[in-house]
């Protein structure tokens, strides 16, 4: 497992969250300044620089349920509400998007480059906040400085490590049933045909070398897809040609998403319910959590603003059959995990997880202060 996984999951579905809300507001006819504050305020949430400090250090992947609790405050980090269908269908689009960017990464490292693509097309939302541009741009400099010079290997262990993340997901998106690049069980087509990785050559030949390292032999073989050689290099500067399109924005065409799960996903929701007894890796997980969502810095608007509840569903009549017909193990409600710790860091905790909070009316506990994690109990 690679310690240098957490920034590229965390960014990568980050950035077809944005893309997802900005399809949606668009599509519910959202007026234009509260759509804007709507993507301003959680991009400026989610870029804020106390909050990739704490992203950005070495650290072991988050379990998804874990995960997804970030991305719940961070969708809720404005004036918009999303039920729990809604979010349930969001973070579903997000994983299987990512997922896919992943396994079509011609090299191990072009994941980076799926990463800067986000990163651009996210700083195509916020052309009018030059103060936000900077923070993505300072989250660039970051990703280029850390990644910029991993070896091949590193880059293999990344993406391994993100592919066992995502093993067991496979939902029914309908965007890429459509373009049949997802079979009827979740399971994603990869593709015999296009440019090789950068680097390498069209395969169909074998070269055979004798003991000092002389060709002797070629033999040509018939590989069965239409490859063509990589023309250049993705490039990792700040406003350069990425090349690859994977993690571009693919709700730029207006047309509706829809998501079903597999029966192979349905299954294996019913052999993976969370064991009831405590995890020992958990506690210290939550506290890797609260630490991380502790970095994120909510400005709280200074006048009354009216809230809105955004729908991922085309109708309510859908979005309330969704949240009927969801297998309870795949929705992600309760992280239940205790760890007595400082009182006074609770309380900061605590300030910060109430700013984030998604109901109208403020949920407290009655043992507040008294658990690092008590705040978690009520996702």
């Amino acid at each position: 497992m690679s310690m240098r996984t957490l920034p590229l999951l965390f960014l990568n579905l980050g950035g077809e969250m944005l893309y997802i809300l900005d399809q949606r507001l668009r599509a519910q006819n959202i007026p234009g300044d509260k759509a804007r504050k709507v993507m301003n305020d959680i991009i400026s949430t989610m870029f804020n620089q106390k909050f990739m400090e704490e992203l950005f250090k070495p650290q072991e992947l988050y379990s998804k349920k874990a995960l997804r609790t970030v991305y719940d405050r961070l969708a809720h980090a404005s004036i918009m509400r999303l039920n729990q269908a809604s979010m349930d269908k969001l973070y579903d689009l997000m994983t299987m998007a990512f997922k896919y960017q992943v396994l079509l990464c011609p090299r191990p490292k072009d994941v980076l480059l799926v990463t800067l693509n986000h990163l651009d097309a996210i700083k195509g939302l916020i052309q009018d906040s030059p103060t936000i541009l900077h923070q993505v741009d300072e989250t660039f400099r970051q990703l280029t400085d850390i990644y910029g010079d991993l070896s091949a290997g590193e880059f293999q262990l990344i993406r391994q490590t993100l592919l066992i993340f995502f093993q067991d997901l496979h939902i029914r998106v309908s965007i890429f049933l459509k373009d049949k690049v997802q079979n009827s069980n979740g399971r994603f087509v990869l593709p015999v045909s296009g440019p090789v990785p950068w680097g390498t050559e069209v395969p169909g030949l074998i070269r055979t070398f004798n003991n000092k390292g002389k060709e002797v032999k070629k033999t040509e073989f018939k590989h069965g897809g239409s490859y063509v050689a990589a023309l250049k290099e993705g490039s990792l500067e700040l406003y350069g040609d990425r090349v690859l399109k994977l993690g571009t924005n693919m709700y730029s065409v207006n047309r509706p998403v829809e998501t079903h799960m597999s029966a192979a996903s349905k299954n294996l929701a019913s052999r993976t319910q969370e064991s009831i007894v405590p995890n020992p890796l958990a506690k210290e997980e939550l506290n890797l959590l609260a630490r991380l969502i502790g970095g994120m810095e909510i400005q709280k608007p200074s006048g009354p603003e009216p809230g809105f509840r955004l729908n991922l569903f085309t109708t309510d009549e859908e979005e309330e059959q969704a949240a009927l017909t969801r297998p309870e193990e795949l929705s992600y409600e309760v992280i239940n995990i205790q760890a007595t710790q400082d009182r006074q860091t609770n309380q900061e905790l605590e300030r910060i997880m109430g700013e984030f909070e998604i109901t109208d009316q403020a949920r407290r506990s009655a043992s507040k202060g008294d658990d690092w994690l008590a705040m978690m109990d009520e996702l």
